[in-house]
């Protein structure tokens, strides 16, 4: 996943991006979703477990909801339509939890109002937890679970962000979880990955840990989900950025996603830096201070942010309206070139109105 510079390479990389995940689920789909069946609450019990094998599916996890929440919708429909021709409809999971394994740390417990749970993506393969982070998740009463084979080199919409979910589903069903307090994390190329999540899924997860990886939203990368759940983004969801202060590259990246944050209307942002630190996983005191940000109670400002979303609304029926003049001109070179800048920048804001527009 990396940020395209210039018009010609933002649109290869679009390009490349639907190739990518096209092709992905067209492998996957042959895997149909399974029954939910109840996991033994005693198959994992307090302390560090490794090699964890969970067998409960969500719909959240179908590729249909991953398509519709995670790519943006004229990408979603070219998708849909690619997976027709081929005579492979996405549906069903594209995980086989069978074969997955997941490390799972448990604080002694439970605290009396549930725990709360850390999802973590990591940018490596295997399953672990880190041994400097266990006494902050105990201090914090926080579950920690991460999935083997989800580092950088697995394929983003096909393992890593169904992994991160199956994980939640698995977690909820063996222990009583605080479901205000469940979080998605990652470090490097999982903080990346952990923010697509978070921005697609905003009912699930109620903050975002992005440790010295993190990217601007309204994007080809990491385009904005429906309205109903970008508005739930905007009102529920914290993001807490730790980034090393020498750690030069994902510093200016934590810049520029911040601002972008600005500009979306998401203002419940919180920065942690760690002196003196390059690219490295958080040390135990920077990763206490970023649990302790994600738990914190949280103020909002309503008219702040509805003034925001007037702003945003604004700008998008204008550049609509642009595309309904080209189209009564009958430009239609205009029409697909405003059509896929909207879809780009806009999202799943701009839906239905853009899909309709691209169909007419």
């Amino acid at each position: 996943m990396r940020v395209s510079t210039s018009p010609e390479s933002s649109r290869a990389s679009r390009c490349n991006a639907v190739r990518t995940i096209a092709s992905c689920l067209l492998l996957a789909v042959a895997l149909k979703s399974q029954p939910a069946c109840s996991d033994d609450p005693r198959a994992v019990t307090a302390g560090l477990q490794s090699s964890v094998t969970f067998t409960q599916y969500s719909a959240l996890s179908r590729s249909t909801e991953l398509v519709r929440r995670l790519i943006s919708p004229l990408n979603a429909q070219r998708l849909e339509e690619q997976a027709a021709r081929a005579g492979t409809p996405l549906r069903g999971q594209t995980i086989d939890l069978s074969t997955e394994k997941f490390a799972v740390y448990v604080p002694p417990g439970p605290p009396r109002r549930g725990y709360a749970l850390l999802v973590f993506i990591p940018p490596w393969s295997r399953a672990q937890v880190p041994t400097k982070w266990i006494s902050a998740l105990d201090r914090r009463d926080v579950i920690f679970v991460t999935a083997a084979n989800s580092g950088n080199e697995a394929d983003v919409l096909g393992r890593r962000e169904p992994l991160a979910l199956l994980a939640v589903q698995n977690i909820v069903a063996r222990y009583p979880i605080d479901p205000q307090q469940v979080y998605i994390g990652g470090f490097s190329g999982g903080a990346r990955v952990a923010l697509r999540v978070a921005l697609g899924y905003p009912d699930v997860f109620h903050g975002v840990l992005l440790n010295a990886g993190s990217d601007p939203i309204g994007t080809a990368q990491i385009p904005l989900p429906p309205a109903e759940l970008f508005r739930e983004f905007q009102e529920s969801t914290r993001l807490v950025y730790v980034t090393g202060e020498h750690d030069d590259g994902p510093a200016a990246q934590d810049k520029h996603s911040r601002q972008s944050m600005q500009e979306w209307c998401v203002f419940d942002v919180i920065t942690e830096t760690e002196p003196w630190r390059g690219h490295e996983s958080a040390d135990a005191s920077a990763f206490d201070r970023s649990l302790e940000a994600l738990l914190r109670q949280r103020k909002r400002d309503p008219n702040k942010l509805a003034e925001c979303r007037a702003r945003v609304e604004a700008d998008l029926n204008a550049q609509l309206q642009d595309v309904e003049n080209s189209l009564s001109r009958g430009d239609r070179d205009s029409v697909t070139r405003l059509l896929l800048k909207i879809d780009e920048r806009f999202g799943g804001l701009a839906a239905p109105r853009s899909v309709e527009l691209s169909n007419r």
